[in-house]
């Protein structure tokens, strides 16, 4: 991301962070994304958004986001977790535990429900 873009939309991707194909981001205001995050394809990130890591503790390391992933409104994930795929995050959440595939997340601390097709009708540009 270019230095110009990163003032414009004050958005911090880092180049290491590992990211496949088919990333939406709705509106790209003030997103952070840690280098050491892994976030997996066809996931979809709105504003306001940060994957972030947790310096110290059981979950010292960055989030592992798999496919299928949507990410709402100022939602905070952080921490050596994993969030398997087909997961809907609903805005304002906070999430620092493990989320099975399937589920959808929301509240802080986060409450998971799981739902089969949990994204269907959300995932923005699949490729």
């Amino acid at each position: 991301m270019g230095r110009f873009t990163q003032f414009i939309y004050k958005c911090e991707i880092s180049p290491e962070a590992k990211i496949d194909g088919g990333l939406y981001i709705g509106h790209p205001y003030c997103i952070t994304i840690n280098p050491n995050a892994k976030i997996g394809r066809n996931c979809n990130i709105h504003k306001g958004v940060t994957i972030g890591q947790e310096n110290r503790g059981k979950r010292k390391g960055a989030p592992i986001i798999g496919n299928e992933v949507w990410i709402g409104v100022n939602s905070t994930i952080v921490g050596s977790i994993t969030i398997g795929d087909d997961v809907l995050i609903a805005p304002n959440s906070y999430v620092n535990q493990d989320i099975p595939s399937h589920s959808v997340v929301f509240g802080n601390p986060c409450q998971i429900r799981s739902s089969q097709n949990a994204t269907e009708g959300y995932i923005n540009r699949k490729i």
